[in-house]
């Protein structure tokens, strides 16, 4: 069910860690090494992956070396989305991946990579066509993004929203398959490029497209997946009989759990939310060794339903 976690997500993008308050990335190092490495003592059986970063920056990267961090963890992760949001065009992602590979031996996973069809459907065939020749046979792992358009009923996960501009609204169109739930021109063209190629799919609390998700990625082939288990979501109600309903759908796929944002009553700062560094970063690896001894298979528990509870409530 669990094939491998991945600690955070984008921690040196503004919009998912609270780089104001964190500068140097110091209290992101610490929360990130402190999971890492009681996932290790936990669930040593589980392959660990450092969030995918974006932008691609090595120096975030000697940054996370020189903290330990990357001691801490198996494989490290980029995000690129050079067609949309990045300085960088489509043919440099080999020079890209080069960048980090100069900075550690460690395996690299493209843990997102997507083109969105904000301008044209055709500007996403020619991207996924493109990226797939640029980075199959020079990454394990390459995550899509996404299978599904945003709704736009739902805001994106991003701090600035509408003050982004068009660069926020590129977020509800980077899905293989339209809010209504038809297929967009790169659906069937994705077929060519699986089981080379995975997906990412992030799914919300509850989220209605779950199953529909599932029987998609059937459809196209896809055998693995990165999605998301947010530690913010643990304080809701039921939150742990929807987490076991999202992980028994997905259990037919290799699936990369990320743990990622915030309870913002568990964060720092003066306005906490999903961004902010935790007030106790026990905590947070807390939730990571629970979840991925709950859904990894672990040879030394099984934990059963009704036995977690969340700490710091």
């Amino acid at each position: 069910m669990l094939d491998s976690v991945m600690i955070w997500n984008e921690p040196n993008n503004k919009s998912h860690w609270d780089i104001e308050l964190d500068r140097d990335w110091a209290l992101f190092a610490d929360m990130a090494r402190t999971a890492g490495q009681a996932l290790k003592r936990a669930c040593p059986h589980v392959p660990l992956a450092l969030g995918g970063i974006s932008p691609i920056d090595p120096d975030f990267m000697r940054n996370m070396r020189g903290r330990g961090v990357l001691d801490a963890v198996d494989m490290v992760a980029v995000h690129g989305f050079p067609l949309d949001w990045n300085h960088w065009q489509i043919n440099d992602w080999p020079d890209k991946l080069e960048e980090i590979r100069q900075v550690t031996a460690k395996p690299l996973w493209v843990s997102e990579v997507g083109i969105s069809t904000f301008g044209a459907e055709e500007v996403q065939l020619f991207g996924l066509q493109r990226t797939a020749e640029l980075l199959i046979g020079r990454v394990p792992r390459i995550h899509w993004y996404s299978l599904f358009d945003l709704p736009k009923a739902w805001p994106a996960t991003t701090r600035h929203r509408e003050a982004e501009g068009s660069s926020y609204y590129r977020h509800f169109y980077m899905g293989l398959v339209r809010e209504d739930g038809t297929p967009k021109l790169a659906y069937d063209a994705f077929r060519a490029v699986t089981p080379d190629m995975g997906l990412c799919q992030w799914f919300h609390f509850q989220d209605h497209r779950l199953d529909a998700a599932v029987a998609r990625m059937k459809d196209l082939g896809v055998t693995y997946l990165r999605t998301g288990l947010s530690w913010a979501d643990w304080y809701r109600p039921d939150a742990l009989a929807w987490f076991d309903r999202q992980m028994e759908a997905l259990r037919d796929f290799q699936v990369t759990v990320t743990y990622c944002f915030t309870p913002a009553h568990r964060g720092l700062g003066e306005d906490p939310n999903h961004t902010s560094p935790p007030i106790d970063p026990q905590e947070f690896a807390d939730f990571c060794v629970d979840m991925t001894r709950r859904y990894g298979g672990t040879p030394e528990a099984v934990l059963l339903e009704g036995t977690l509870a969340p700490t710091g409530a």
